[in-house]
């Protein structure tokens, strides 16, 4: 194992480290009440506890060759399935989503999981076949690999997370071999379409197939002054309180929007929102070097990674905290839909905290292996 960790990029730790006490910084701000202390702030302590068990989490996935996930893919999969059938069965609805399993007093969201494990049998089933994407033979198996979870993730009243599925599967598929004009343009076409067809909605009355809250948060994202106290609140609030950050911002714990609770879920969904204000474009332009840092590393630890098996499993993490980092700060910003997707590291939330710090062992993992021990 000391001869593993002599391959280690160690900056990849340590831009994890920075990212989480980034985010401890930030949450404390958003979640403390005047007067009261930091050690009797409840969501700064379940970070800090989802944090150590992160950590704990990570040094667990070094003590094993990632390869080894190959030969329980199988087992993987059906667990995944089960993971998420049992959150119809038995889950809570919170917020109009049936997506939690309350285990006494802790939530745990397994679709949060469901990402990782989605990203460990995906890798294996591109890394073992080598499709024709092509042809549309190729993508059938893919295809259908991936529809079971996001629809059962669908079902949950999820959108954010099935998002997050298929910008894995994109960036996954793209390594495996899919030509990156062919899904570019489809991107472009989706996109482009989503867009005229929300304005010939809004001036035309085209009719959207979609349930009131969810096209509202889309309608918002032409004008958010459609609805400015309905879908379009959270928005509005958030650009006002990034706006008036400045280039300094207001100071930590000085912030008004966050302060005088003007920001909705600011220490989850919002929480760029409250770094804006309270540390302007400085902090905001510090954060975003630190996830392009991270993400540039893990690319090249893909690179350079002995099989396509590790190669994909990088590519997967990837693009999950690739996607979650533009639709987070793109829906406080105004140009993404509201989602509810968190911001990786930052937000408050064990569940993702811990799924994106196991997500980010699975490279530290890759990375270690990319040479071949000489003894």
């Amino acid at each position: 194992m000391i001869k593993l960790l002599k391959n280690m990029d160690y900056s990849i730790p340590i831009l994890i480290i920075v990212l989480v006490i980034y985010g401890l910084i930030v949450i404390s701000s958003a979640t403390s009440l005047e007067g009261s202390s930091l050690l009797n702030n409840p969501f700064l302590i379940r970070q800090v506890a989802a944090a150590f068990i992160g950590v704990f989490l990570v040094i667990f996935t070094l003590l094993f060759n990632y390869k080894i996930l190959r030969d329980y893919s199988g087992i993987i999969y059906v667990f995944n399935i089960l993971l998420l059938l049992s959150v119809l069965l038995i889950g809570e609805t919170i917020k109009g989503g049936q997506r939690w399993i309350m285990l006494g007093p802790v939530s745990f969201q397994p679709s949060e999981l469901s990402k990782v494990l989605i990203i460990i049998t995906l890798a294996h089933l591109l890394a073992d076949d080598k499709f024709d994407f092509k042809t549309f033979k190729g993508w059938i198996i893919p295809s259908i690999h991936l529809s079971i979870p996001f629809l059962l993730i669908l079902r949950q009243n999820d959108l954010g997370t099935a998002l997050v599925l298929i910008s894995i599967f994109v960036g996954m598929i793209y390594v495996a071999g899919a030509s990156g004009k062919f899904l570019l343009g489809s991107g472009c076409v989706v996109a482009g379409g989503s867009f005229a067809w929300l304005y010939a909605h809004i001036h035309l009355g085209i009719p959207i197939p979609l349930q009131g809250f969810r096209l509202n948060r889309l309608l918002v994202l032409i004008d958010p002054q459609i609805d400015p106290l309905g879908s379009g609140y959270n928005v509005i609030q958030s650009m006002i309180a990034i706006g008036s950050g400045g280039f300094w911002g207001r100071g930590l714990f000085r912030g008004t929007q966050n302060r005088l609770r003007f920001l909705p879920e600011r220490h989850t969904d919002f929480i760029f929102s409250v770094l804006g204000e309270e540390l302007g474009f400085v902090g905001a332009i510090i954060l975003l070097a630190l996830y392009f840092i991270l993400i540039w590393k893990a690319i090249i630890v893909a690179n350079e990674s002995q099989d396509d098996f590790g190669r994909l499993l990088v590519a997967g993490v990837v693009s999950m905290l690739a996607f979650h980092i533009f639709e987070n700060i793109g829906m406080t910003i105004g140009i993404m839909p509201v989602t509810g997707l968190p911001l990786p590291f930052i937000s408050y939330g064990g569940s993702s905290l811990i799924t994106n710090l196991l997500a980010v062992g699975l490279i530290i993992n890759v990375n270690i292996r990319r040479k071949k021990l000489l003894f």
